[in-house]
């Protein structure tokens, strides 16, 4: 079997433009993408103090279509969406009838009959082919157009200044988790308040052939301003110090919304695909919880966690914080030692490291 390394890999309109930079390009998802481009811990620092410049164009872009596309996703994903207002978006999981997690996603509803669903890059044609499968009985048409468009993301606390100056909408019209149509950079666009890092930031979708003019056009107008473009190891220290999970990681068809702590997202007062295994699923018997240690070592991904030399979960994502300089981590822990202030501990490459359960997340901007 050929691994990731040996396959043909998909390709964003923007990887002439990563290697140009300097950028260093790895298989991710199934695609070419740049991990970093001279710093890790460069990259996050500028998206905390300035700003950060992302390609996200591996990420699906599904558009679900038509009279019941409203109802249609209603019935394939734990939400309800027939009343969303047209500009708003929402965080939504899709769920096999067990209940576990095919992927996290976000809905925005474009216009009347008009949605957008984005989806991890791993999970595309699973949910692009779940949605339309659960979807066959009403009138309603998913197209996937995720190689035709590109997404491009600017996110930290100088974004709002770099982006006013490329566009007439006004962005202190767009609240978190909102999207409208707009002309950045004189092409047209889908502008949206949503991000991955924990700090302020839009999300422009442009059509493909428009990603490179845009993405060198933001570049210039940030320089001045500290925006620097980031990889992919930047987006994850930042999104775990946010304290948002990662598929693959907090998230898989083992763990429910509930065992991640995302029960808020699901509405059990409508039928959908899980919604029953959902019901009696409230009461997990596990938790995501947000463990804090002392020193530099990091627990890391798989590192077991125990209470009393008992195993009672495991680590699922971990980093030294760069931004807090202690090390973090999400864990899978039984719900009888997931109350917040305890004490427990990981394995960290054969030592027992004492690790708090603090809230989420473990940064917050100000």
């Amino acid at each position: 079997m050929l691994n990731e390394d040996e396959m043909t890999l998909h390709e964003t309109a923007l990887r002439a433009v990563h290697e140009r930079d300097g950028a260093t390009v790895v298989p991710f998802a199934g695609w070419a993408m740049p991990v970093r481009y001279a710093s890790d811990l460069a990259e996050h620092r500028a998206v905390r103090t300035a700003a950060g410049l992302f390609d996200l164009s591996h990420m699906a872009q599904l558009e679900v279509s038509g009279p019941d596309a409203g109802a249609a996703l209603g019935h394939a994903l734990v939400g309800v969406y027939e009343a969303m207002a047209i500009g708003k978006a929402k965080y939504s999981m899709i769920t096999t009838a067990a209940g576990g997690i095919v992927d996290d996603l976000i809905v925005y509803r474009i216009a009347s009959e008009e949605f957008l669903v984005i989806a991890n890059a791993s999970n595309r044609e699973r949910v692009r082919d779940e949605i339309a499968e659960r979807s066959a009985h009403v009138s309603v048409q998913v197209i996937d157009h995720t190689h035709s468009r590109a997404m491009i993301a600017i996110q930290g606390p100088r974004a709002a200044a770099i982006l006013s100056g490329l566009t007439t909408t006004p962005l202190e019209a767009i609240r978190y988790y909102a999207i409208t149509p707009a002309q950045v950079a004189g092409i047209p666009s889908l502008l949206a308040r949503t991000g991955y890092t924990g700090e302020d930031g839009f999300e422009v979708i442009v059509p493909a052939e428009s990603a490179v003019t845009l993405w060198d056009t933001l570049r210039e107008a940030g320089e001045s301003e500290g925006l620097v473009p980031c990889g992919l190891a930047a987006r994850d220290t930042l999104r775990l110090e946010a304290g948002m999970p990662l598929y693959g990681n907090e998230l898989s068809e083992d763990v429910t919304p509930y065992e991640a702590n995302l029960g808020r997202v699901v509405n059990l007062d409508h039928a959908f695909v899980g919604r029953d295994a959902l019901a009696a699923a409230t009461e997990p018997r596990r938790r995501l919880v947000s463990l804090v240690g002392e020193g530099r070592r990091a627990a890391r991904a798989g590192s077991v966690v125990r209470a009393g030399g008992v195993n009672v979960g495991i680590v699922t994502s971990g980093v030294l914080s760069p931004s807090l300089g202690h090390p973090i981590a999400l864990a899978l822990v039984e719900t009888e030692h997931a109350a917040e202030g305890s004490i427990l501990s990981a394995d960290v490459r054969g030592t027992e490291l004492p690790m708090t359960i603090v809230a989420s997340p473990f940064y917050r901007r100000s």
